[in-house]
């Protein structure tokens, strides 16, 4: 995986209304952490950080952070919060890695084929899960994993034990745990209209309780026999 370059600069004043001030100016704030780094505040281009999470690597991008006046420090992209309305990043968390120790990510699920029951059934699928919890080091993290459900009869539900292997991956979700299930179509009953007649003393009743009554009236009770 290609390292991706991100310039920033360290920042002086933290709190909301600073945070807004550089957000108007283009700028997003952001926190590294990191054993060698330490904790550091910073700013980066908000036009460079888009393109930084939208390369093929997404969110799990290797960012090479140049700090002015600082050292360089490699990281990832753990918690980014986005604006509730817009949908912009308006603030970033930043934790520092090394090529050689694994580290956690969430890696998006590709759901490839369509399966049996769908072809013959008529089925639909049905997606639990659109991403994977794993631990690889940080070059050996996939863009995605590729899931081929063509084999997929209607009531089969694919667990993640049942995720392709990769070398260097290990899947640290529950081994249980549903991913995505192919369903048979839902099939509704039509409603049945029921015709109203008038009753005896001018109520709308039911055309069947109607008929139930006649019929009732017509048959000798035991007594009168």
């Amino acid at each position: 995986m290609e390292q991706v370059t991100l310039r920033a600069e360290l920042r002086a004043e933290l709190g909301t209304r600073p945070s807004r001030r550089l957000r108007r100016q283009g700028l997003i704030p952001a926190t590294v952490y990191g054993k060698t780094a330490g904790v550091q505040s910073i700013t980066v281009d908000g036009r460079e950080l888009y393109t930084a999470l939208h390369t093929e690597a997404g969110r799990n991008a290797l960012l090479n952070i140049q700090i002015e006046g600082s050292d360089d420090v490699l990281a990832v992209a753990r918690e980014v919060q986005y604006h509730p309305v817009r949908g912009d990043v308006i603030h970033l968390d930043l934790i520092q890695i090394s090529l050689d120790e694994k580290i956690s990510a969430e890696v998006a699920l590709e759901y490839v084929g369509t399966p049996i029951g769908v072809r013959e059934d008529g089925g639909f699928v049905e997606a639990i899960a659109n991403t994977v919890s794993i631990a690889a080091l940080p070059t050996a993290i996939p863009s995605s994993i590729v899931v081929h459900i063509e084999d997929m009869a209607t009531g089969d539900t694919l667990k993640v034990t049942e995720l392709p292997e990769i070398e260097g991956v290990e899947y640290t979700d529950d081994e249980d745990r549903p991913l995505v299930t192919v369903l048979m179509p839902r099939v509704e009953e039509e409603p049945t209209e029921e015709l109203l007649e008038v009753g005896e003393e001018g109520e709308l009743v039911a055309a069947s309780a109607v008929e139930e009554g006649d019929e009732a009236a017509e048959t000798p009770s035991e007594e009168e026999d």
